[in-house]
C-alpha cells in the first residue's frame, strides 16, 4: 500500500465530516464549527480530533490513536 493510500485510511474526508456533522444536533454542530473557527483548523479535523480523544485521550487524530495501533499490531 502507498503512502498516499495510507494517509486516506487514517484521515476524516471533508464529505465524510459533513455527513456526521449533518446527524449531530444542532448544538454539538455549532460547538465543533465554533471550535473548528478558534482553532483554525478544518471542521473535519475537529470532527476526527473528537473521535480520536473519546478512544484515546491523548490523541489529536486518528493517526494518534493507541487503538489504530492495536488493529495494525493484530493484522
Amino acid at each position: 500500500m502507498n503512502t498516499s493510500a495510507t494517509m486516506n485510511l487514517v484521515r476524516l474526508s471533508p464529505e465524510a465530516a459533513q455527513r456526521i456533522l449533518s446527524e449531530l444536533p444542532e448544538y454539538v454542530q455549532a460547538a465543533l464549527i465554533k471550535r473548528a473557527a478558534e482553532i483554525e483548523y478544518p471542521i473535519e479535523a475537529v470532527v476526527e480530533m473528537t473521535f480520536a480523544s473519546f478512544l484515546d485521550d491523548e490523541a489529536l487524530s486518528f493517526e494518534d490513536c493507541l487503538l489504530a495501533e492495536r488493529l495494525r499490531g493484530a493484522a
